[in-house]
Formats: C-alpha cells, sequence, structure tokens
C-alpha cells in the first residue's frame, strides 16, 4: 500500500528562484491549518526547508529567452516525465503550480486530462506577451491567484476564476520608512549589482555590471560595489567572472540575501525581474537593465505588448526608475543613470519615497495565508 494514499497530497511546482519562496511561505501557511498535508514535487533549497519532498531540483530546469531552453531540455523533458508519471500513480488531491509558464502548463494538462484540481499561484507574464494563452489557461486551470493588481481584471475579461491575494514579497518582515531613511544617510557610496537568479543572467549581466562599476569608481573615488549572490547559481561562477574581468577594483560578493545588499546599497543595478519588487519595498532606488540572446530579444521584441520591461515601472503605472535593455544596456548608459541619481540627494530620497509607497499598491502583507486559503477550499470541495 502506498504509505501517503491515506493522507491528503498536494503537488507543488515551483521552477524558479523566486518561486522557490514564494512556494516554501504558502507551504507552511496551509500546514498551520492542516499539519497532515503530503507535499511533493519540483523546487529549490526554501520548499526542501519547509518539508516539501523534492523529486526534481528546480536548478536542473530553470532558463530565460527562447533559445536558452536548448541547453537544458534533456533536464526539462526528463523533470516534465517525472512529474506526469507522479500525477497518474499519486492521485494527488490538488496541483499548486508557480508561475514557470511552458512547464507548468504542460503538467497542467496532464493534471486536467486526469481530474486533479489545478491552483496557479503568480501568473504568468501572459498580459505582456503570448496574450492568446489565457484561453489555455481558462481550459486548464480551475483557479488563478494573482499577485499584481491589474492581473485580475485582465483575467476577469477572460472568464478565468482569479483572486488578486497581494504580493507575497510583502510577507516579508520589512524595514519602516523611518528605518530606510536612517540607513540611506549611513556611511560612504555604496552601489549594488543584482546580476540575477539564474546562470545565463548572470553570464549576460554581469560583466556588463562590472564595467559599470569600474567607470562609476573613476566618477566616485570612495565608492563601494558589492555583488548579491543568489543561492540558485553557483558563487564559484561569480567569482571566475569577476577574476577573468581584471576588475581595478575591490568588489565583494554577498550571499547573505539581496535584502542584506538593499540594505548596504544608496542605488542597486539590477537585472529586471521580482528581485525590482523586492527592492521597491526596501525603498532602494535602482536602474534595471536586461539582455537575453540576440534571436531571443528579436522574438520577443515582436511580441512584446508592455511600456516597461521592469515589474516598478509597471505597478506604478509609469516609469519611476531607468530601465536599459539588450543594446542599450551598455556600461556608458548604465554608469551615466547611476551617476545621475546620486548626484541630486534631494530627487534620490524621493524616488525612495515613491518606491516605499508602492506597497500599498501591491497590496498589503497576507497573501500567503490568502492564498492558503483558497487552496484549502478546494482540497476541501
Amino acid at each position: 500500500m502506498n504509505p501517503i494514499s491515506s493522507q491528503t497530497c498536494v503537488v507543488i511546482i515551483a521552477g524558479e528562484a523566486s518561486g522557490d519562496q514564494h512556494g516554501a511561505k504558502l507551504v507552511k501557511a496551509m500546514r498551520k491549518r492542516n499539519r497532515a498535508l503530503f507535499f511533493c514535487g519540483i523546487g529549490g533549497p526554501a520548499l526542501r526547508q519547509a518539508g516539501v519532498r523534492i523529486l526534481v531540483d528546480a536548478s536542473e530546469l530553470t532558463v530565460v529567452g527562447i533559445t536558452e531552453v536548448f541547453s537544458k531540455l534533456s533536464g526539462i523533458l526528463k523533470g516534465m516525465g517525472t512529474i506526469k508519471k507522479l500525477l497518474k500513480s499519486l492521485k494527488p488531491d490538488l496541483l499548486i503550480l508557480i508561475d514557470f509558464p511552458d512547464f507548468n502548463l504542460h503538467i497542467a494538462a496532464k493534471a486536467k486530462n486526469l481530474g486533479i484540481p489545478v491552483l496557479y499561484y503568480i501568473s504568468p507574464q501572459i498580459w505582456a506577451w503570448r496574450r492568446g494563452r489565457v484561453k489555455r489557461i481558462g481550459r486548464l486551470v480551475d483557479h488563478m491567484a494573482v499577485i499584481l493588481p491589474f492581473e485580475q481584471p485582465f483575467y476577469t475579461e477572460n472568464n478565468v476564476p482569479a483572486t488578486f491575494v497581494g504580493h507575497p514579497l510583502l510577507d516579508n518582515d520589512l524595514p519602516t520608512e523611518d528605518q530606510i531613511f536612517a540607513t540611506a544617510a549611513e556611511g560612504p557610496v555604496t552601489i549594488g549589482l543584482v546580476p540575477g537568479s539564474r546562470d545565463n543572467e548572470i553570464t549576460r549581466h554581469l560583466p556588463v555590471m562590472l564595467d559599470t562599476a569600474e567607470i562609476l569608481k573613476d566618477r566616485l573615488k570612495h565608492a563601494r560595489f558589492i555583488i548579491s549572490h543568489a543561492p540558485s547559481v553557483a558563487r564559484k561562477q561569480m567569482e571566475i567572472i569577476v577574476a577573468e574581468h581584471s576588475c581595478r577594483i575591490d568588489i565583494e560578493i554577498l550571499s547573505e540575501g539581496v535584502e542584506t545588499v538593499f540594505e548596504r546599497s544608496d542605488v542597486i543595478v539590477a537585472a529586471s525581474g521580482t528581485v525590482t519588487l523586492q527592492a521597491a519595498i526596501h525603498g532602494t532606488p535602482m536602474v534595471i537593465i536586461y539582455k537575453v540572446s540576440p534571436v531571443s530579444f528579436l522574438m520577443g521584441r515582436a511580441l512584446v505588448r508592455v511600456p516597461h520591461i521592469g515589474l516598478v515601472n509597471l505597478v506604478a503605472g509609469r516609469q519611476l526608475v531607468p530601465e536599459f535593455v539588450q543594446n542599450d544596456a551598455i556600461a556608458e548608459n548604465i554608469s551615466s543613470a547611476v551617476a545621475d541619481m546620486l548626484a541630486d540627494r534631494v530627487k534620490l530620497n524621493h524616488l525612495r519615497k515613491q518606491l516605499f509607497a508602492l506597497r500599498d499598491v501591491m497590496g498589503g502583507a497576507g497573501a500567503s495565508d490568502r492564498v492558503a486559503q483558497l487552496a484549502l477550499g478546494m482540497l476541501n470541495q
């Protein structure tokens, strides 16, 4: 007899570092209400620490860009096969999918065929590109738990059940506005570099960030530089890039968590992604960059339907912080934007206030609890 067949079983899939963190909070919130739940699936260190039986490590699957998929195709197909077999043999009571759309929608189709209810937490950015996917989501997903305020109306207009639950980043212990400004007034100028949480992002972003740091060091003699190391990438990879770059300045690599970089930095240069919202709710001014392969960029440019790439600017509904994409993401442009920010402390502090105010727009704390209630409601149906 299957030892877990008598337990309520939930399969959860989080294919990226941010999804791993949000998924772990959700698992903990669900277990507070029902300690008998059994969780298994795909994830990283946070979900594993939360007690989820990890069957496929997310690091084997994570890529960005259209052409980059080929580098990990065998791992992706293997992971997909593992989960499909699991769904068929285990017949879980609920499947929770977190972001990671191209992979997760394949799994949702299998779950639908098996009659397994599907909760999708953290919507794919279909409002930005490939909007036609909303029809597929409507067929395969029972309920969307969305984290950005403009997503619920989008799904409602397309007849897909959706609930705005707020952003899970707001469930973290966050500094107050007074603490943010007190920290900002301390010490010499510090510039943080946040190249991303995927291998390809580090390869594409870190070299241009190091070039940016060298230009800024010439302009700001006493400036310090720190690099955020995400747990989803090997620290050695970053150390090799820094060493091979022959950088003329001392740069510290921090593995204590990106929040430490926010707290210590006057301005950060960040790869576009969830981390920009993290920086915003910490009141940390930023310059956003993003680079992918030329083919991915050309294909993406033809499909993307939003005015900004940065989530901060999308949530704000206007460009609060500078963005440099692909060929514009060069050290000269990035360093000029950072230097301009640091040159006017009054404007910089005003930007901090604007970023801090996004907390209210993002729905306030309690996202994990609200999703847990949705999930448990689906289990009880």
